[in-house]
């Protein structure tokens, strides 16, 4: 099994990225049910990499019917120590037009489904640091990258992330608006805290589609959002061109160690079952077995 590779969530449409070689399709079993899709694995940019359809191939899977704990296990089980997410988002902001990009600093949670967005529990207990819930290193790859493509993309922002799948009232939308939020969508909070628990560097190219609806004058429908995620397509697929190289090659940023001192439950309690579900994430935390030994045999 191939490691350090940089895996990519996204729309189907991405994995027709020119230049993306060896592709091979790998379908992966977790412990914790069916991913999103087969993987695509190959290389990109000189790297190895592995493209995961966030919502199937077909745009099959609702963002609460994700199940961010297999999808982001079976990438760390394929080696994958970088993820850049590429989403599309609602603008809270004027500045924020459609088809800019947002490469977000920060979330604000107002999903149901806290289960689904952690590993631990069942027996052993974790709490990472998540102040700095996207990778600053990796971020910054984006920024640099989205700047040396002229593609207009903004430093920072916080991501509303919603249930769905209705978009905003607009009540809901005003409020975000006033609060000085930046944009909004469904789907990256899961994604983000299971990386940080699998110790995968992670961070998002927020695609803008529309302002949501806290526009008087505008109304988000679904027809505008699909017609400027093929606009923003082109720009992200430069965007990841241009930033995979910068990856470096070994994984040694702080979210590459975030569990060092997370966990707080001792491994002699860790339940037998629970540990070797979690083997991908955990293996290096877990002590030394000894070795057995055959018991003597007696004439």
């Amino acid at each position: 099994m191939a490691k350090n590779r940089v895996g990519i969530i996204g729309g189907s449409g991405l994995y027709e990225i020119e230049g993306f070689k060896s592709q091979k399709w790998v379908r992966i079993k977790t412990p914790f049910g069916k991913p999103s899709d087969d993987f695509l694995t190959g290389t990109l940019a000189g790297r190895e990499v592995v493209f995961l359809a966030r919502h199937g191939r077909g745009h099959r899977i609702l963002p609460g019917e994700l199940n961010h704990r297999a999808n982001i296990w079976a990438m760390k089980k394929l080696g994958v120590q970088w993820i850049v997410s590429v989403s599309a988002v609602g603008s809270l902001q004027e500045k924020y037009q459609p088809c800019d990009i947002v490469v977000i600093d920060q979330f604000l949670d107002r999903t149901k489904q806290p289960g689904n967005h952690t590993f631990f529990g069942r027996g052993i207990v974790a709490h990472v640091a998540f102040a700095e819930p996207l990778s600053p290193e990796l971020r910054r790859i984006l920024v640099e990258a989205a700047g040396a493509e002229g593609v207009s993309a903004h430093d920072g922002g916080t991501y509303v992330c919603m249930e769905g799948p209705a978009f905003s009232t607009r009540a809901e939308s005003l409020a975000n608006h006033r609060a000085g939020y930046d944009v909004i969508g469904m789907t990256n909070l899961g994604e983000a805290k299971c990386a940080r628990e699998a110790e995968i560097a992670y961070a998002t190219l927020a695609m803008s589609t529309d302002y949501d609806c806290w526009k008087e004058e505008e109304h988000v429908t679904l027809e505008m959002v699909l017609a400027n995620l093929h606009r923003n397509a082109g720009a992200a697929k430069r965007v990841l061109i241009r930033a995979i190289p910068a990856i470096p090659a070994e994984p040694d940023w702080p979210c590459h160690s975030a569990l060092k001192n997370a966990i707080v439950t001792d491994p002699k309690y860790w339940p037998r079952k629970t540990a070797a579900d979690l083997k991908p994430i955990l293996e290096k935390y877990r002590p030394c077995s000894p070795k057995k030994t055959l018991p003597r045999r007696h004439r």
